[in-house]
């Protein structure tokens, strides 16, 4: 590189705040962006400028040296600008002095250097811009693990049943939206690179419009996926990216105060899905009511005996003996009315009232053993008279 001449260096210090303010004016006038930001921000941004322009003409008068960009020209101006200025208008900002400064590059260089200011403008410039980009790459480095670790908070802190408000602002740093319909998806940790499988987590759900956190526990993965509508409707095209074996779907609950209930259900769910070899995946929480129950999952047992024996048990009394003696005989329509001395046609309408009151249909095998388990669980629970 040519070394520059000291008429050219003089003649860029002496037109250095004249420099600074056009490319100021240029911003105002052709940046959106800029004209939107605070008083602060906007003196901010003309620091930069000014330290640009006047880092430029050091560098320019010592071609051989090091000049270091980042703090030279960046350093002025705080940390948190980052967040305020994209990359994109930082590159758009540097464009804008670069405009500037070599608009001027014929009244400011001495005969015959024209060329070489102007080469060295555009050389300076590339080096800023790589300078900008190196700063918001580590600036989203620090972000991104700062954000994995508060996501880890909160979805442990659903997990425990926190309530408080700390986790709706923690949440809220992670921009989870005002979802309204919240549920709990519990699964296997996918095979490495989790990363990969994470992040393909979410990206299938911004797509669809919901909210997603999400966290490794071991060999458990487990997600809280938000959605104004029903946000366990997404959770099929989400079943790729966990882990081979059940999948299970906690019930839909209003917010995310309320998400531990529906993590509860899931992680019990998760720990019973293996007795049932069968099951659908991904499976509702509910499902597995049975099984849930038989491993002293509490939850289970109430709602299995609020929504399949209670109504049952405070009706008529003849659906009650009809669907245990259905289900005891082995599924078998004429034995039932046979012991029930009733006609067949008198046993099948009840069994279908049975499955319009609780749900769950007798002559189906899975919906005979939950009424059986559910049948037994309440009479249990009864107080003997």
């Amino acid at each position: 590189m040519v070394t520059a001449d000291e008429a050219t260096v003089a003649n860029l210090r002496a037109a250095r705040g004249a420099l600074a303010g056009e490319a100021v004016r240029r911003m105002e006038d052709a940046l959106p962006w800029y004209r939107a930001m605070s008083a602060q921000d906007r003196s901010w941004v003309g620091l930069i400028a000014h330290a640009a322009i006047s880092a430029f003409i050091a560098w320019y008068q010592e071609p051989g040296g090091q000049v270091q960009i980042t703090a030279d020209v960046f350093g002025t101006a705080p940390r948190e600008l980052t967040r305020s200025i994209s990359l994109q208008h930082a590159l758009e900002m540097v464009r804008t002095v670069v405009d500037a400064v070599e608009e001027q590059v014929p009244s400011i260089a001495a005969p015959g250097a024209e060329p070489h200011l102007r080469e060295a403008v555009l050389r300076y410039s590339r080096d800023v811009a790589f300078a900008a980009a190196g700063i918001y790459a580590r600036a989203a480095e620090s972000r991104g693990s700062w954000d994995a670790r508060l996501e880890a908070l909160v979805v442990d802190a659903v997990l425990r049943g926190a309530q408080s408000e700390d986790l709706r602002s923690r949440a809220a740093a992670l921009n989870w939206g005002a979802a309204v319909k919240v549920v709990v998806v519990a699964g296997a940790t996918p095979p490495e690179p989790v990363e990969e499988s994470l992040e393909g987590l979410r990206r299938s759900t911004r797509a669809a419009g919901g909210d997603l956190l999400v966290g490794t526990h071991g060999e458990r993965l487990v997600a809280i996926l938000g959605h104004g509508d029903d946000p366990a409707a997404l959770v099929p095209d989400l079943a790729p990216y966990f882990g081979p074996g059940p999948l299970v779907i906690g019930p839909a609950v209003n917010g995310l105060m309320a998400a531990a209930e529906s993590a509860r259900a899931a992680i019990s769910g998760l720990s019973a899905a293996r007795a049932w070899p069968g099951a659908p995946r991904p499976v509702q929480s509910d499902d597995l009511l049975p099984e849930r129950l038989l491993t002293g999952d509490e939850e289970a047992r109430r709602t299995l005996i609020e929504q399949a024996y209670r109504p049952l048990a405070d009706g008529s009394a003849h659906l009650l003996e009809t669907v245990w003696t259905y289900v005891e005989l082995g599924g078998s329509l004429e034995g039932a009315a046979r012991a029930l001395f009733v006609h067949p046609n008198t046993v099948r309408y009840r069994l279908r009232r049975v499955s319009d009151i609780t749900r769950w249909d007798p002559t189906d095998a899975r919906g005979a053993f939950v009424l059986r388990i559910a049948i037994i669980a309440g009479r249990v629970g009864d107080t003997p008279p």
